[in-house]
């Protein structure tokens, strides 16, 4: 079995999820703000959290996807999740995130996003690391131009949230972008 990696920064730690992040993930995640700019279900019901943890193993060590449980370093609070799903033949990853609604406009989108996308340069070697957010969520689009990535466009009325169909901005960092 491959181990998946665990990533530090300043404030967090970015680690593997364990069963017993479930309770939490379901908490978080069943936000119905969480919920709306992205692409978690809602009601977040019982039974996903465990099932959505329980496939990372296997899509790590099919080099798909690594997620990461975002855990503050003071107090070891699971907050949120980033993680790649990665197309090695390409070689590049897009990469999703969440924070809960307690942890908002503290920064900490951020720095996991600048840890995983230095890992995905780094460690994984990929060319291009992309992002897509809902338009009507700007700080996605803050947390995207801080770690280095240029706005490619936007995708019109692209995905159906909630009934309602949702413009997608898409971001971009390459390798040799990262370098400078």
């Amino acid at each position: 079995m491959k181990e998946r990696p665990t990533l530090e920064t300043a404030r967090l730690v970015l680690r593997p999820f364990s069963l017993a992040d479930a309770p939490d993930v379901q908490r978080l995640a069943g936000d119905r703000d969480v919920a709306s700019t992205t692409n978690l279900p809602h009601p977040y019901e019982d039974g996903m959290a465990e099932a959505w943890i329980g496939a990372h193993q296997v899509r790590f060590e099919r080099g798909e996807f690594v997620s990461f449980a975002i855990v503050l370093r003071a107090g070891h609070s699971l907050i949120g999740t980033i993680g790649l799903r990665i197309k090695p033949h390409h070689p590049s990853g897009e990469l999703g995130y969440w924070i809960g609604k307690p942890f908002w406009n503290q920064g900490h989108c951020t720095e996991a996003a600048q840890a995983v996308v230095d890992y995905a340069f780094e460690v994984l070697q990929l060319n291009r690391v992309h992002a897509e957010y809902l338009t009507r969520n700007p700080a996605s689009a803050r947390v995207l131009e801080k770690v280095g990535m240029t706005y490619e466009g936007c995708r019109r009325q692209h995905v159906k949230k909630w009934g309602v169909l949702e413009d997608l901005g898409l971001y971009g960092i390459l390798r040799s972008d990262w370098a400078r």
